[in-house]
């Protein structure tokens, strides 16, 4: 059973009331003693800590998860799950492994590019070329590729949706995930490659396709 102060900080989280509004923050404060201790607080199951964390952090969550979805009240919403969330998996968090704000903003990409495949189709001609012409139906394309990104490792994964579905650049992408552009670049080839191989094994590739 929650305790009052963890269903306390719940509703209080869902509600915005501690502080209401989002302003997009791009640069993390650094992670210091309060927030250690928050950390470890909240990893004990002290709602009081997820409230210290939310208030320090939704501002920056929000602007993180703005850039994904290019919309302010979809970015509120995704800002709460983030935090609501955060209370099942904090217990996973290592502190030797990666700082904190890394591994808050892992959990946020992970929410947002959840909530886009939700609302959101991916047209199977934005990871083809946009030459390819195909003979199944969009429909069948839409849930073909759905099914065919599930099998794709996350990084790759997050490559494909943050390209073709965000329309972010490859040098953009770097930025987000932490990695080199020429990485993104090899993540982005070999994730089309394996998108082809799954849509063709579920017999949703094209018809045709060059030498």
């Amino acid at each position: 059973m929650q305790s009052t102060s963890t269903q306390n900080t719940k509703t209080s989280t869902q509600r915005g009331n501690s502080a209401p509004g989002f302003r997009s923050h791009t640069s993390l404060q650094p992670v210091d003693r309060e927030i250690t201790n928050a950390v470890l607080r909240a990893q004990a199951g002290d709602g009081e800590a997820i409230r210290v964390l939310y208030l320090r952090y939704k501002d920056n969550v929000y602007g993180y998860v703005l850039s994904f979805v290019r919309d302010q009240h979809e970015a509120e919403d995704i800002t709460q799950h983030v935090f609501l969330k955060l209370m099942s998996v904090i217990h996973k968090y290592r502190p030797r492994e990666v700082p904190f704000t890394s591994w808050l903003l892992r959990v946020a990409r992970n929410v947002a590019l959840d909530h886009m495949r939700r609302r959101r189709s991916v047209l199977c001609e934005e990871v083809y070329d946009a030459s390819h012409e195909s003979d199944q139906s969009g429909e069948d394309l839409r849930r073909g590729l759905e099914q065919a990104l599930l099998a794709l490792p996350e990084e790759q994964r997050s490559v494909i949706v943050l390209r073709h579905l965000v329309g972010l650049t490859p040098g953009e992408i770097a930025d987000r995930m932490g990695r080199t552009e020429p990485s993104i670049h090899g993540l982005h080839h070999r994730a089309r490659q394996t998108l082809r191989r799954e849509l063709t094994a579920i017999d949703c590739g094209p018809s045709a396709r060059a030498a």
